[in-house]
Parts: structure tokens; sequence; C-alpha cells
């Protein structure tokens, strides 16, 4: 007993070992609220198994893990997106832009009026098979230069961003070579033999050059620096004929001191300097500009900045914005509460007629009533909206609307209020079932005494249903009605697969639609803008949906009576 308790102990020590370095190494790389979220449920986790008397807390420790990981971590990273400009153009830190605007092969240019350099490249062969192991002979005009292995300058995720290599002098390089009619075809370094495989002056080479552009040059080749003594920098290039060229290169950007104005101060400070006209970039709203030379900015990173509130202050003060968020603001209410009425009394009345026991095969009924419930609902939308609503073959308009009533198809979902009308239809389809069985549970949990004492009284049909049924049914219905009016606040679902929110509204700038609700409007926001991802501007109207619902939902609770058995 003493052996597996000591074994649990250093398990759990050291899964707290390795589970706050991880927290330490995302709390370095900028992931503070998963950094944060892991520090707490480590401390949780060993306080359940260490403390005594939390010992029954235990079992929850499986549930809790996935509360902090899958709930409250994303609460946390939602908010403080919010007030963040996180999206397209803005994904990475400043560090990570700064360093890439340094080093990047892309912000190099060649440097005027240098002439190329003629290169040989030189190829290990496993077999038959070359291999990306290669060696490079450079010749300036007068003398030639080897370069050997690279060393690797910076790289992501296991890919080259940018490696240099130092240019020798062939004759002190130490290399054996073996020439063929002046022209070295071979050569051996630490007891590596490397053949000639490509020059783009050399004719006879251009059946390998398929093979060194997508093996050599584009992976490796073209983010290495050739360095000479003078610490001169060299790379490959494409001239204007597509030939693939050694030049002197520089790079367009580096790191000086600058005085700029923050604040109504005149500070000195760190700056990233164009290298071409010396001018300092300029930083604005987590955006870096450059000045051209008609002096115009040109964008040409940016990275992840506090935003303050402009991501709310946007949905309010932006007309472009503003129109389309109070449109679809308007039309969520009125989808949700129109999904909920529709379905609760097409449900209510079903149920009226199901719970009649006069009523002959009351469970065939019942069993065909429930069966666009049972349909996954992703299935129902697609039929609906190909078989149905569909504008050129769909039921609806090829046989009902022209041939039988004899007039224009109907644009289901290229006009506003034709496509409202499909949503609603099939929202209508997928819930009412719902509501049934939920109505049918609680016209069957009333006792027939009422009703009896209210027919001796002389009360009539509908007398007892608004005095007795409606009433005795809220109570039990009321916290479901709620709920669904949540659910249908956010039923995305829906909305996407039928009409995808269309059709588009005119006049705005973000992507919005006519039967967009704020989840599918957010989700556009997010993932499918015209104009790019805008994270941030997502994430706050997350959070302004997340007060609203929660605001409902507590009203109706407070208005409808829910739960008032349980608070007493």
């Amino acid at each position: 007993m003493k052996f597996w308790k000591v074994i649990g102990y250093v398990m759990l020590t050291a899964f707290t070992v390795f589970s706050i370095l991880g927290a330490i190494f995302l709390f370095g790389r900028g992931f503070y609220e998963l950094s944060v979220t892991l520090f707490v449920l480590i401390f949780l986790i060993d306080f359940f198994i260490l403390n005594r008397n939390a010992y029954p807390y235990r079992y929850m420790i499986p549930a809790l893990i996935l509360l902090f990981i899958l709930v409250l971590y994303p609460i946390a990273f939602t908010i403080r997106t919010a007030f963040t400009n996180y999206g397209t153009g803005h994904i990475m830190t400043r560090q990570e832009v700064v360093e890439r605007l340094l080093v990047d092969p892309i912000y190099t240019y060649v440097v005027p009026d240098s002439s190329p350099l003629t290169y040989s490249v030189y190829v290990r062969f496993e077999g038959t098979q070359p291999t990306n192991d290669f060696r490079t002979i450079v010749f300036d005009g007068s003398s030639y230069y080897v370069a050997r292995e690279y060393r690797v300058l910076k790289s992501e995720a296991g890919q080259l961003i940018l490696g240099e290599a130092e240019l020798i002098k062939l004759s002190e390089s130490g290399l054996s070579l073996e020439r063929q009619n002046g022209k070295i075809e071979l050569i051996r370094d630490s007891g590596k033999i490397y053949r000639y495989f490509y020059n783009p002056e050399d004719s006879s080479t251009y059946i390998n050059e398929d093979y060194f552009k997508y093996s050599i040059l584009f992976p490796i080749m073209s983010k290495i620096e050739f360095v000479d003594s003078n610490g001169n920098r060299f790379a490959v290039r494409q001239n204007e004929d597509g030939k693939l060229l050694m030049y002197n290169i520089r790079h367009l950007y580096k790191l000086g001191l600058a005085e700029t104005i923050e604040k109504g101060k005149s500070i000195v400070k760190t700056v990233l300097i164009n290298t071409i006209t010396n001018r300092p970039l300029i930083e604005e709203n987590g955006t870096i500009y450059d000045i051209n030379e008609k002096g115009e900015k040109v964008a040409v990173g940016g990275y992840i900045s506090y935003y303050g509130l402009k991501n709310f202050t946007r949905i309010f003060t932006d007309p472009t914005v503003s129109g389309p968020f109070a449109k679809i603001f308007v039309w969520n209410f009125t989808w949700a509460a129109l999904s909920v009425l529709f379905t609760f009394v097409i449900g209510l009345i079903l149920a009226l007629v199901l719970n009649n026991p006069n009523l002959r095969g009351r469970a065939i009924y019942r069993s065909l009533l429930i069966i666009p419930w049972a349909i996954p609902a992703f299935i129902s939308v697609l039929v609906w909206k190909n078989g149905f609503f569909n504008e050129t073959y769909g039921i609806l308009n090829k046989f009902i609307i022209t041939q039988i009533f004899g007039k224009e198809p109907i644009r289901w979902f290229n006009d506003p209020f034709w496509a409202k009308v499909a949503v609603l239809t099939v929202n209508t389809w997928l819930g009412f079932p719902y509501m049934m069985v939920v109505s049918l549970g609680a016209l069957q949990s009333i006792p027939e005494d009422y009703y009896e004492a209210a027919a001796i009284d002389g009360a009539n049909k509908w007398q007892r249903f608004w005095k007795i049924t409606f009433p005795l049914l809220m109570t039990t219905i009321a916290p479901l009605l709620v709920g669904s009016f949540a659910f249908n606040f956010n039923n995305f679902v829906n909305i996407y697969l039928l009409t995808g929110g269309g059709p588009a509204m005119p006049n705005t700038t973000t992507p919005a639609g006519s039967t967009d609700i704020l989840i599918s409007y957010t989700y556009k926001l997010a993932f499918e803008g015209g104009r790019g991802q805008d994270f941030g501007f997502a994430s706050a109207i997350s959070i302004i949906i997340f007060f609203i619902v929660g605001t409902l939902s507590f009203i109706n609770f407070r208005l409808s009576g829910s739960f008032e058995e349980v608070n007493r």
C-alpha cells in the first residue's frame, strides 16, 4: 500500500513540475490567459489530492480540467481579444514582425549597378538520387570562392527563414577537387562527394533545373545569404529575364535610434529605419508604415496591439457598421421570438389533439410528428434548401407557385422578406416536435379533478383552457421557453446552412446579410470577411451577445416566476 502511495506522489510531483514548466513556457510566449488557467488548475488539483478535507473533490478533477480548458479559458481569451486589433494583418506580436522585417529575404534589394556573380551548385547523391545537401562555388570574375555549410539565423516551425554561409577562397578551403576540361566536376568535403549539378549559365545542366528549384533553391538556397571577407552579402535572385543569378544584396530595414513625439514629448527610441531613404518607419495602432517617394504611408507589417474600447465603440460610431448591426440586432430578437412563438403554438395545438383519449392511433401520430426532431437538423435544412426553396427546380416554385397558383417564382434567397420567411418556416418545422413533446408531458401532469370541478361550475372548453390548462402549463414550460429563446437567439446552424445569412445588405463595409443573426454575423467577421478576418471585432460582438442573452434570460425567469418553488 505504501509503495503505491509513493508511486502516486512521484507521479503527482512529475505532473506538477511539467505542468508548471509548461505554464511558464506559455507565459513567455504571450499566452497569458492559458498560462494563468494552467497555474490555477495545477494548484486546485494538488490541493484536492494533498488535503484530506478536500477528498470528495478529487472526483471532480476531470470535470474541473474540462471546465477550465473548454469554458473558462475560451471566455478569458475572448475578453482579451475584444480589446485588441487581432485579425488579418495583425496576427503576430510586435517582436515577431520586427524580426521578420529585419531578416526575411523578401525585405532585401539588389544593390544598384551591381554585377551578378557566376555560381555553380554541387550536390551529394545517394545512389543515383540527388539530395538537398549541396556546396556552392562562386566566381566574381577574378577568384573562385566556395560556400560550405550554412548557419541557421532564423527558423520557424522547422522552416528556414534566414541562413548565412561564409565565402572562402577556393584555394584556401582545403577541399579536394577533380577537374575535367578545366571545369570542376567533383568536390570532396569531409568524406562526402559533391557532384557538379547546376549552373544558370551552363545549358547542359538545365535538365536538373526543376529539381534545383523545388528541392534546393526555394526551400533553402534562396534564404541563404553568402558573406565575403569584406562583409558584402550575396543571394540568388531572379533577374528580368527569369534567370536565377547571384547578386550583391542589402536588407531594406535596420534598427536605429530616432527622435519621435509621443504624448507631446520628444523621446529617442529604437525604431526601424529604411536603408534606402534613411527614414524611420512609423507605427500607428499596431501597424508599421514605410514612407514612399511621394511621401505616402505604405503598410509593411501589422502586429497585435491593445485597442481599448475601439471595437465596442465602432459598433455605434461607424455608420457602415452601426446601420447593419442595428438591423441584425432587431432581426435577431424577431427571429428568436417568432421561432419560439410559432413552435410553441403549433406544438401546443398538436399536444392538445394528441392528449385527447378518444383519438385513435395516437401512438402512430406521435411517432410521425416527432420525425422532424429525430432527423439531424443539417440534413433537414439542406433538404428544405435544395428540395423546396430552390428558386429554379424547388417543389414550391416549380409546381405550387407557378403551376397551381400561376404566379411568378418567389426569390427565396435573393429577397430579404422571403428569405426571412424561409428561415422561420424551416426553424418552425425543426422545433415544433420538441414543444409538442414537452407540452404533452405537461398536459398529462395536470390532474383531471380540476377539469371536473370546472365543468360542474359551468366552465366551457375555452374557459377551462385559459383558466386551468394554460396557467398550469406555463408553470412547467416557461423555463423551457426561455431556454428555447436563448437557443434560437444563437441558432447559427439553421441560418448558415439555409441562407448563409443572405441576401447581402447594401452599403456596408462588413459581410452583413439580411437574415444574419448576431452569431452568424460574428462568424463572418471572424472567418469570412471579404476584407480579412477581424477576430477582435467579432470577440467584442460575442461579449455583447453574452450580456444580451444573459440579461434577457434573467428578466424572463423573473417575470415568469420560473424556479419560484426552488427559491422558496
